[in-house]
């Protein structure tokens, strides 16, 4: 499955667009996304470490998926990294 991620926060620095289509095959989970993005990551991204991505979470344009979430039909998701600040 080809996946579509938006990406926010400390991810869009890897990533100048700001987007990212993965291929997933056989993946049915956002864990399984999450796998994908952080191996990807890690071959892709200079600077990447896998705590980003252990801290972020991955959403739909309308609620926060768990790591068990099946995969929205669509393929479309966004991933958010933890905010701080004031």
């Amino acid at each position: 499955m080809r996946i579509s991620i938006q990406l926010y926060g400390a991810f869009r620095q890897f990533q100048e667009e700001g987007k990212l289509d993965l291929d997933c095959p056989g993946a049915t989970t956002i864990g399984d996304v999450r796998a994908a993005m952080d191996v990807y990551g890690l071959s892709h991204w200079r600077g990447y470490t896998s705590g980003l991505m252990r801290t972020s979470a991955f959403a739909t344009e309308t609620e926060l998926l768990r790591a068990s979430s099946p995969i929205p039909t669509d393929g479309r998701l966004a991933i958010i990294p933890p905010v701080c600040g004031g």
